[in-house]
């Protein structure tokens, strides 16, 4: 049970990790290529939309990446550690702009990609812009166990791996979490309210 074969792909990655420790340039390009989709999409759901704020903070993500990968020991999955990173610069520039938050407010909140009919797609719209502007004014600590939950489908226990949490914790973070998202978009019907409601 314990010893685990990697994939090549996998093998890959460690090596890419490993070559990153050694202060191999080339191999962290090839690691923020590979990671930083992953990193841009949280901390633009954590922002409520916000391409500027999820920019600044991939770029303190990658940073922060640059000059503490000798700390990654191996004991958890890469992408945990980086997730981990990942929520930590997202709630340190919560922190920092606490006085003024402005979610969702732009037309990238706009993004139906088939041809359906435009009263469709507008609807579509105002659903997403809603959720998320609903989702990026929870508390910060119910905003990120619903992010990597819904937006990164991750498990329960992944998340409490993550953020170093017990599972209880995290239950109870998503419960609360639906709890307000349920009062925020009580006039919508659908999605996470009727599954709250029937559930």
């Amino acid at each position: 049970m314990e010893s685990v074969v990697l994939t090549g792909e996998e093998a890959r990655g460690e090596a890419v990790i490993e070559a990153c420790k050694q202060g191999d340039r080339e191999a962290f390009r090839r690691l923020f290529e590979r990671h930083k989709d992953r990193v841009y999409s949280v901390a633009l759901y954590f922002f409520g939309g916000d391409e500027a704020t999820a920019a600044d903070v991939s770029q303190q993500v990658f940073l922060k990446l640059f000059t503490s990968i000798g700390q990654f020991q191996g004991e958890s999955a890469f992408t945990t550690w980086l997730y981990r990173l990942t929520t930590n610069a997202c709630v340190d520039e919560q922190r920092k702009r606490r006085r003024v938050q402005q979610f969702g407010e732009g037309e990238e909140l706009r993004e139906p990609r088939g041809r359906r009919t435009q009263e469709d797609g507008l609807a579509r719209a105002e659903v997403a812009h809603s959720v998320r502007r609903a989702v990026a004014a929870l508390k910060p600590k119910l905003r990120v166990v619903m992010l990597l939950k819904y937006f990164e489908e991750m498990s329960y226990e992944e998340i409490a791996a993550v953020l170093g949490l017990s599972k209880g914790t995290v239950a109870s973070r998503l419960n609360r979490g639906h709890k307000a998202l349920a009062r925020r978009l009580g006039h919508l019907r659908g999605g996470l309210v009727r599954d709250e409601r029937e559930g």
